[in-house]
């Protein structure tokens, strides 16, 4: 199914045997209690492992996927309840150096110390060294922030082969740029905070598997855990994920046009847009996404473009309605103190780039 044919088809998903009457957008349903008499087998139980909303949620989130989906309160939410539900004492996993490196601090700080041992490997040499001994390998591709590439379906056929599973974090591309699942992951995980929802107002994550024993047991670590989502903030993001396929037209659009132009600026140096790359990795992907990084002189020099553009929102995360940046030096990724990434929004094209451009070094006066 393409990705036109899934946009369109999921605005219409509920209207699939609604009943006369019934309204047309999923409603909110806000319980904690359920009525149950007798035995409790068959209809909702409790809120913490029943939900109409996010079941609304996660059949549009599975539409999208091609596969069962499970929403979690955040994207780290989804990675971490992946993790814990496969790893055990004594596995090891593969991590990316330079992926989000919340992941790597999960892995340092916790699965450590319950015995898991953590491998570090960088995004575009992953398949070096092969994943001989690795229970799990987790993947992000393009990564965040460096935005560099890695072959999902050559990596997934290796770490099959190896006897591991394969992770991968879509959170840069989404459904609708990438399906990790179609090129042989057995797990995606995404922040849906990001693009997905769009409007930078809620959190929210999810996991999508084809192999029911994971999502069972992924399932029941939410239940267990207690990492549900909020009916609220999934009720957000169900509406978000409408206009998605809109929102993503506009922004891929604009950064292709702006990657150009700032790769002939001279204040400009090591610019990465994946839609840019001869990467055999773009083979895999719809389109080339709506993040640049850039490094420009300095800090000071990094700083005062994203501060003073006023089409520009200094903050953290990505995927919004508003053009973002931030520094990612500050969080101690190992980029240059002037790198920048760039999350292009869905101001018209013309006007952002007029804005940017008098904010860049060099700018007329």
């Amino acid at each position: 199914m393409t990705d036109e044919t899934l946009a369109a088809t999921l605005l219409h998903l509920r209207a699939k045997g609604l009943e006369k009457g019934a309204p047309v957008v999923a409603p909110v349903e806000m319980a904690s209690m359920f009525h149950l008499p007798g035995d409790p087998a068959g209809v909702p139980g409790y809120g913490r492992m029943d939900n109409a909303t996010w079941a609304a949620l996660e059949a549009a989130l599975g539409h999208l996927e091609q596969a069962p989906a499970l929403a979690f309160p955040s994207g780290m939410g989804a990675i971490s309840a992946a993790l814990f539900a496969c790893l055990s004492a004594g596995d090891r996993i593969l991590v990316p150096t330079d992926g989000y490196y919340t992941t790597r601090l999960l892995g340092d700080q916790f699965l450590k110390a319950l015995g898991v041992e953590m491998v570090l490997r960088d995004t575009a040499r992953f398949d070096e060294g092969g994943f001989d001994g690795f229970r799990l390998v987790f993947l992000e591709t393009p990564s965040n922030p460096g935005l560099e590439l890695c072959d999902i379906a050559a990596a997934a056929e290796k770490v099959h082969a190896a006897g591991g599973l394969l992770v991968v974090d879509n959170t840069t591309m989404t459904p609708l740029g990438q399906r990790p699942l179609d090129l042989g992951a057995d797990i995606v995980v995404a922040s849906d905070t990001k693009a997905p929802n769009g409007h930078s107002d809620l959190l929210m994550g999810h996991v999508a598997t084809r192999d029911e024993a994971l999502l069972a047991r992924i399932k029941d670590w939410r239940k267990l855990a207690g990492g549900i989502p909020g009916p609220f903030e999934a009720w957000l993001t169900l509406r978000g994920l409408e206009t998605l396929e809109l929102r993503l037209s506009r922004m891929v659009a604009s950064a292709e046009a702006i990657a150009g132009r700032l790769a002939e600026h001279p204040a400009v140096s090591d610019l990465r847009y994946p839609g840019m790359s001869n990467h055999p990795a773009l083979k895999q992907m719809a389109h080339g996404g709506f993040l640049i990084s850039f490094t420009l002189e300095s800090e000071a020099v990094a700083e005062r473009f994203i501060t003073t553009c006023p089409l520009i929102q200094p903050a953290t995360s990505f995927g919004g309605v508003h053009t973002s940046a931030e520094r990612r030096a500050r969080w101690g990724d190992a980029v240059a103190p002037g790198f920048v990434r760039l999350s292009v929004g869905i101001e018209p094209l013309e006007t952002l780039w007029s804005a940017m451009a008098e904010a860049l070094p060099g700018a007329r006066a």
